[in-house]
C-alpha cells in the first residue's frame, strides 16, 4: 500500500526529540506520542521545513466534522492551558499534530473513545522558521 508522502511523512527536530525523550523518563507517554518518537524522521532544527508542526508552533486547525477553525499552540505539559489553546504534546491532539505538515490531517481519539480529525490549515508561527532554535 502506498502512502501519500505528505500525509505519512512526519518530521521532528533533534532538539524536540531529546526533550520529549526526557519526558519519557518521568512518566508513561501516551501511545500516540511514544509511537511517534519511535517512528518520526529526525532533522536538525535549522533544516526543518517551515510547514512542519514543531514544539511551540502555532497552528490553525479545521475540524473535519464541523468545519470550525481553532488556533492551537503545541507545548510541553508545564505550559499547557487548553482553554487558551495551549495544547500539551502529551494530549491526544498534541501528539497527533506533532511533526505533521500543513495540509495533513491529524487524527486522534478523545478520552471517551470518540474519533476526531482536523486538517492543519495554516502554520501561524514556527519557532525554527523565525530563527529561534532554542525554545
Amino acid at each position: 500500500m502506498h502512502h501519500i508522502a505528505s500525509e505519512s511523512e512526519r518530521l521532528l527536530t533533534e532538539l524536540d526529540f531529546s526533550r520529549l525523550n526526557k519526558l519519557r523518563e518521568g512518566q508513561t507517554l501516551p501511545p500516540e506520542l511514544a509511537d511517534a518518537l519511535d517512528t518520526l524522521d529526525l532533522v536538525p532544527p535549522r533544516e526543518v521545513p517551515p510547514d512542519v508542526v514543531t514544539m511551540y508552533s502555532q497552528v490553525l486547525v479545521e475540524d473535519a466534522a464541523s468545519g470550525q477553525r481553532r488556533k492551537l499552540t503545541l507545548c510541553y505539559p508545564g505550559d499547557a492551558e487548553p482553554h487558551l489553546g495551549f495544547i500539551s504534546v502529551l494530549s491526544p491532539v498534541g501528539a497527533s499534530l506533532l511533526g505533521r505538515r500543513v495540509g495533513a490531517t491529524a487524527r486522534w481519539h478523545t478520552p471517551n473513545g470518540d474519533a476526531c480529525a482536523a486538517e492543519i490549515a495554516t502554520l501561524l508561527f514556527q519557532p525554527e522558521a523565525s530563527g529561534d532554535y532554542t525554545l
